[in-house]
């Protein structure tokens, strides 16, 4: 087992991370920026270090500074949570030349999938479904309208590196498309560093589908089942939950089976090692297609973790001290339900604007079912130079009824002072009628804000 971890991250998943290594006995190395000296997972940590300045690209987005504060630690591993270095190969890699072990996917799976393009074409390879669309990157506005002319309108312009909704753009006609093809490729270089984009049909109202795996060493990959993760505001998740309630309905419970065999074939295909996510679209017909792998941990962990009763970050860590996974395909029963809402600093009723400052007064629900994942505490600033996700709120259930009442009475009782937050949206989204019949897509957000989401901004004096 490794002796010490070096935590190459911060907010929640590091005081996430920190805790699980606790649990296994094994001392934390928490890295931090200057903005994040007073951050909570500084003090969990056995050993906190300094990294630079408040901008990741100063701090949390140095390689060099992470290995440089590895080794003056004298760790064995680095933990690279999600985001920042997760999911970047070069540095997988640099910590295997400085026998540091990388927990996560190893360099060469990585770039088996290392961006939407690529991973097309191991999907391909796997005979899994793709929406239709080019072949690869597109690189003039010309070839741009050569390939919606193929596919038909509406299409989406997708980066070939990153996520998170930046450098994505739905598209209508010719002259939108020419837009933003270069609005796209302009984002995706200013946030990944790479403008490379290509081009899909745009699949509309779907659900947002996406299956857990973890791979050991010795080349065995199971899934733990899939999360619904449709709820989103301009292409970011704010309510996420196990099982699907779409994967009840006759009509798309083939999809489960299908699609967690697709995600094994995609992995098995890049040798995946670790923990990742294989994420889908489903279709109003009951028709799936692959997005992309996720390959690290995912935010919306948790949710799996409570149906399963599996603790991913632990075997994340005994996966990269390549031991074997202990359990099998045939030990996966999901129990119940689980949900889980992201609790950002932004305000719901200045257009979601964000709300960084001091949190004056903070008191976190409690009780049966529920669990809440934070770095925040009284008395701690926010700060504008990372997003804005303070926390999640996890509800578990046995069912998907009793799992809404428990997050419904969570998020109610939930008190924070001295920022806005998007818990009065959410506690919204739960009284919807859509939303309790789990009748929802990717739209339902949109769709929300047109309605009764609407009038309760507008009435929120």
């Amino acid at each position: 087992m490794l002796e010490k971890i070096l935590v190459a991250n911060r907010g929640e998943i590091a005081v996430r991370i920190i805790r699980a290594c606790k649990e296994l006995n094994i001392r934390t190395v928490a890295v931090y920026s200057e903005a994040d000296r007073n951050s909570m997972h500084t003090q969990m940590a056995d050993e906190a270090i300094c990294i630079g300045q408040a901008p990741a690209s100063d701090s949390y987005l140095r390689v060099d500074r992470l290995i440089s504060a590895a080794e003056i630690a004298d760790v064995d591993a680095i933990h690279p949570g999600y985001g920042f270095l997760s999911e970047n190969a070069h540095f997988a890699d640099v910590c295997k030349s400085c026998n540091i072990r990388f927990i996560g996917p190893s360099a060469e799976a990585m770039n088996a999938l290392r961006n939407k393009a690529v991973s097309r074409d191991l999907a391909k390879k796997a005979g899994v479904p793709l929406p239709p669309g080019s072949d690869g990157p597109v690189g003039t506005e010309e070839e741009a309208l050569a390939t919606t002319k193929e596919i038909g309108y509406p299409a989406i312009i997708k980066a070939v590196s990153g996520g998170g909704g930046r450098g994505m753009r739905v598209v209508h006609n010719d002259i939108s498309l020419v837009k933003a093809y270069h609005n796209a490729r302009g984002e995706a270089e200013k946030c990944f560093g790479d403008s490379e984009v290509y081009i899909e049909k745009y699949i509309e109202n779907p659900h947002h589908i996406e299956i857990q795996i973890i791979g050991d060493s010795k080349g065995k990959i199971m899934h733990l089942g899939e999360r619904d993760c449709s709820i989103q505001r301009r292409n970011q998740k704010l309510i996420e939950e196990t099982p699907s309630p779409l994967l009840r309905d006759k009509a798309f419970r083939h999809i489960r089976n299908k699609a967690s065999r697709a995600a094994i074939k995609i992995c098995e295909l890049a040798k995946y090692t670790n923990a990742g996510t294989a994420e889908f679209i489903v279709d109003q017909k009951g028709n799936f297609y692959f997005l992309e792998v996720n390959k690290r941990i995912q935010v919306e962990h948790p949710v799996t973790e409570e149906v399963t009763g599996q603790d991913l970050v632990h075997l994340q860590i005994l996966v990269a001290c390549e031991e074997p996974l202990g359990i099998s395909q045939g030990d996966y029963r999901p129990t119940g339900h689980a949900i889980e809402c992201r609790i950002n600093a932004e305000d719901p009723f200045d257009n979601f604007r964000p709300s960084p400052g001091r949190i004056e007064m903070l008191f976190a629900p409690g009780g049966r079912g529920v669990r809440f994942e934070s770095h925040a505490y009284a008395g701690y600033t926010i700060s504008s130079h990372y997003d804005s996700m303070i926390g999640k709120l996890i509800a578990y259930g046995k069912n998907r009824a009793e799992a809404m009442a428990i997050m419904t009475r969570a998020l109610s009782e939930f008190m924070i002072t001295g920022i806005k937050t998007t818990i009065p949206f959410q506690l919204a989204i739960l009284q919807n009628p859509d939303f309790i019949r789990g009748t929802y897509s990717t739209s339902f957000v949109e769709n929300f804000l047109r309605g009764a989401g609407r009038e309760l901004l507008d009435n929120r004096n």
